[in-house]
C-alpha cells in the first residue's frame, strides 16, 4: 500500500477519514480546491481542472472519491478522473454515493455502475447524514435560526447516519490489504434506527433543551426554499423530491453494514446530538419565514 488520496478531503466524511487513517499510520494525501498551507500532504484538486487530477493521483494506489457536489450529473467530470486512476494502476477506489435516488438523474446511477465492474472498486451508499442537522446545511441552519424543520417527508422515516461512521467504513475498506479479493462492490450504510423528522426533533429538544418543531410543507415549497438557500434549481428540485420518497417509505431501511465493516455499531442519533449540543444552543430564535 503506497497511500490514499482523499478527494473532498476537508469535507464531512473526508476530514474524519483523514484523521482515522493518519491515526493508523496510513500515508494520506488530502485533495481540495483550497489545500491547507499547514499540511505538507495537501494538494490542490478541482473537478473542473483535469490538470490537477494526475498530480493528485501520482504515488497513491487507493482513492476515497467524493464526486462533485450540488449536481445531478457528476459523471462527465468524474469519468476522466477514473480513467486516469485506471491508467495509473489504482487498486482500490471507494466512492461516496447515496442511498437516495434522485429522480430523473441517471448520472449518479451510471457512475455507481461504472465503479462496480472494476475489481476492488466499491460504492458506499449512505443514508442521510446526521450532520445535515448542523449549520451551514439548510436544514441545520433553519434549526439554529428558527428552531424548526420544514419537510415534505411527512411521517416517513430515514436511517440517518453519522459521517464519522461513514468514514470508519471507508477506512476499513481502504486499509484492506488485498482489495481485489473482495467481491462486495456495494454497501448500504445507515444508522442503527430509522427516524422521522418528528423523532429527530423530539431528540433534539430533549438533549439540547431547545424546542424544535416540525412544519409539513409541499414538495414545491421545499424546492423553492432550497433554491433560496443557494442550491442550484435542478439539484434543489431533486432533493425536495427525495422527501416524497421518504414519505412513501422508500428510505425506511436499516442495514448492518457499519457493524459488518468496522466491528462496532453505528452511533445513534441521540449520541450525535449530545456530541454537538452546543452548536444549537446559541442560535437564537428569530421570527419570519
Amino acid at each position: 500500500m503506497t497511500g490514499v488520496l482523499i478527494t473532498g478531503g476537508t469535507g464531512k466524511t473526508g476530514s474524519a477519514l483523514t484523521e482515522l487513517l493518519r491515526g493508523s499510520g496510513v500515508p494520506v494525501r488530502v485533495a481540495s480546491r483550497h489545500p491547507s498551507a499547514d499540511d505538507p500532504d495537501a494538494v490542490r484538486f478541482d473537478w473542473n481542472d483535469p490538470t490537477t487530477h494526475r498530480a493528485a493521483l501520482r504515488g497513491t494506489d487507493r482513492v476515497y472519491l467524493v464526486p462533485p457536489l450540488r449536481t445531478v450529473d457528476p459523471l462527465p467530470l468524474v469519468a476522466p478522473f477514473l480513467a486516469e486512476a485506471e491508467r495509473l494502476g489504482v487498486r482500490r477506489v471507494v466512492l461516496l454515493g447515496s442511498a437516495a435516488v434522485l429522480p430523473d438523474a441517471p448520472g449518479p446511477l451510471e457512475l455507481a455502475d461504472r465503479m462496480r465492474v472494476r475489481p476492488g472498486w466499491v460504492v458506499l451508499r449512505p443514508s442521510g447524514f446526521m450532520q445535515n442537522f448542523l449549520s451551514p446545511h439548510p436544514l441545520g441552519e433553519r434549526i439554529r435560526r428558527h428552531g424548526e424543520i420544514r419537510t415534505a417527508a411527512g411521517d416517513g422515516r430515514l436511517g440517518w447516519i453519522d459521517a464519522r461512521d461513514i468514514a470508519a467504513a471507508a477506512s476499513a475498506l481502504l486499509t484492506d490489504p488485498d482489495p481485489e479479493s473482495d467481491d462486495r462492490h456495494d454497501h448500504l450504510l445507515t444508522g442503527p434506527k430509522a427516524l422521522s423528522y418528528q423523532d429527530a426533533a423530539s431528540i433534539l429538544t430533549t438533549h439540547t433543551g431547545r424546542p424544535v418543531r416540525v412544519l409539513h410543507v409541499e414538495v414545491d415549497e421545499l424546492a423553492h426554499r432550497l433554491r433560496a438557500s443557494g442550491l442550484p434549481a435542478e439539484f434543489a428540485a431533486a432533493l425536495a423530491a427525495v422527501d416524497a420518497d421518504i414519505r412513501g417509505g422508500r428510505e425506511d431501511v436499516v442495514s448492518t453494514a457499519v457493524l459488518d465493516l468496522t466491528g462496532r455499531p453505528p452511533r445513534p442519533f441521540a449520541e450525535f446530538v449530545r456530541d454537538h449540543a452546543t452548536e444549537w444552543a446559541n442560535g437564537g430564535l428569530s421570527e419570519g419565514c
